[in-house]
């Protein structure tokens, strides 16, 4: 299709234009609006920053991960040494309750583990370790504490919709459930959906959300 083939050329304008990503090793398929990212890139962090830059591409209906973390040189680290290097990070991060968070390292797989208050705390203890040399992959296992959730938090989840996802806001439904908070509707972009999702997160109450948003950009001409 002409369309997917417009929009493999935009994907990798935007990651060569883009200085923090060396796209050179990237290979783009498109079909039917899902962008495949697959390759091999010389670090994590490198990574990431080419799966949100593709996210923000107008045009972007789904997107598929085949990128490879491939190690080179003093990039090279020992799990052992990633793991220190994590737990001193998350020390030094003061939204972090350090003493929460375990760290378990297997062949360059960095997975965060424990329970913690917010899910601010949640992703800062991901944001301060995702750059460190040598990890592949990250997962984080933090899971959240239940907290009651207030009779109204379904009302906030969809007044803080109103005010963060703006005119998609009308293309959401929200159901609450034992602290989880199930989101599904569609939207026009994949930043409209974060955005969506982060709402819900903010909520009290809510520890867990569970992400059934479908992006359509026709949206955006209604």
């Amino acid at each position: 299709m002409k369309e997917d083939q417009t929009l493999q050329l935009h994907v990798l304008e935007h990651l060569d234009w883009d200085p923090s990503v060396n796209a050179a090793n990237i290979g783009i398929k498109v079909k039917d609006g899902v962008v495949t990212l697959e390759g091999h890139v010389p670090s994590y962090s490198e990574k990431l920053a080419a799966l949100q830059i593709t996210k923000t591409i107008t045009g972007v209906q789904g997107l598929v991960d085949a990128l490879e973390v491939e190690l080179i040189g003093e990039l090279k680290r020992s799990d052992s040494d990633i793991a220190r290097a994590a737990l001193q990070a998350i020390e030094w991060d003061e939204v972090v309750p350090n003493d929460q968070v375990k760290v378990v390292m297997s062949n360059g797989h960095l997975t965060l583990e424990g329970e913690l208050d917010w899910q601010y705390q949640r992703m800062a203890a991901e944001k301060t370790v995702r750059s460190l040399r040598g990890i592949k992959h990250l997962t984080n296992a933090i899971t959240l504490k239940h907290r009651v959730s207030p009779k109204d938090v379904k009302a906030k989840i969809e007044l803080a919709l109103k005010r963060t996802a703006e005119s998609d806001a009308d293309h959401i439904t929200v159901e609450t459930h034992d602290g989880t908070a199930v989101l599904r509707g569609t939207v026009h972009s994949f930043a409209a959906r974060d955005e969506a999702e982060l709402a819900a997160w903010a909520a009290p109450g809510i520890t867990w959300v569970e992400d059934h948003i479908t992006i359509k950009p026709s949206l955006a001409s209604l």
